[in-house]
This record gives C-alpha cells, structure tokens and sequence, in this order.
C-alpha cells in the first residue's frame, strides 16, 4: 500500500517523529494510524534501551509555584542541542505542570503521572527519547508545600532553578 505525504506529515506531527521513520510505520501498518503510532513508540522503546549506559550530562531545569505546592524538576538528556529544543522545554514544562496540580511527592509519582495529552510521564520521555535518538531521563524533583516560598530561574534559562521557602511573605522578606 502506497501512503500519501499528507499520511506521512499527519503522523509526523502527531508524534514528532521523522519523515523516514513516519513513512516506514505507515506501510508496515497498511496505512493504519494507530498501528503506525504504536510502531513509532516501539522503535523509541528500542532505542532508549540501547542508550541506557550513556551519560546525561546536558538538561533543563523548571520550577512553580502555585497554590501553596511549589516544585523543581530536572529532565536530563546527552546534549545541549536537545536541551535547547522547544519540544523538549515544552515537554519539561508538562512534567512539572503535572507534577503541580498532581501536589507529587518524590520522582516516583511523577513519571507515573498522566499528562494532559494523555500519556504517562514514563511514556513521554521514552518517545521523546525515540524521536531525538538520545538518552533521557527524569534526573530530579522536588517539592516543598506551604506558603512564602520564592521561585527563580536564572536568567531564564532552564539551566539553574532555585525555591526559597521563608517565614515571612515574599513583600516583606524583600525589604527586610
């Protein structure tokens, strides 16, 4: 079965995949889209098992607060040219949203967290993982509950986070 291109640029932008990679899962599923995704995520499962012993030294780094839940999470990878991509911010930013409004308390929870699209934490950063052909992982998070807590990224960034929790509201801590 011949795909179209407009097959093949739909379920790139379904799944960031590659061109070549969305064109393969589209004829070895016989044009079924569903199928197809699933091939894709496979193929991602297969290469993040064969980086698993490489170094995630490159990252970014985000941090909220809202509603008394204040949280900092690192999601690591091999390079900076992966950490600087807009998927990538953008996927770090699902995870700590999520983390939020889920009020996570340790790493665990959090890579079994739902994001809004649907998929689990784990899942997303495994087919993250597929489409940049890097290793990736959740590498830290942590929380602190309560009011007076301070966030900052350092020069926005993504590379430097930081949460300050005081004991007195952020106005007056400022001019004390």
């Amino acid at each position: 079965m011949a795909v179209s291109i407009a097959d093949i640029q739909k379920l790139r932008k379904m799944t960031g995949a590659g061109l070549s990679d969305c064109k393969k899962a589209l004829n070895d599923a016989e044009g079924d889209f569903d199928k197809a995704v699933e091939k894709i995520r496979e193929k991602g499962q297969a290469i993040a098992a064969k980086r698993s012993d490489r170094e995630t030294s490159n990252g970014c780094v985000l941090v909220k607060s809202e509603n008394g839940f204040s949280a900092i999470v690192a999601l690591k990878c091999e390079t900076d040219f992966v950490a600087n991509g807009a998927d990538y911010i953008k996927l770090t930013q699902d995870i700590l949203d999520a983390a939020v409004a889920a009020k996570a308390k340790n790493i665990e929870e959090v890579l079994e967290l739902t994001l809004a699209d649907g998929t689990k934490v784990q899942e997303a950063v495994i087919a993250r993982s597929g489409i940049t052909g890097e290793k990736m992982e959740l590498d830290g998070y942590n929380f602190i509950e309560g009011d007076n807590v301070s966030v900052y990224d350092h020069m926005n960034k993504h590379l430097l986070c930081t949460m300050v929790q005081t004991n007195k509201p952020a106005e007056e801590q400022a001019h004390a």
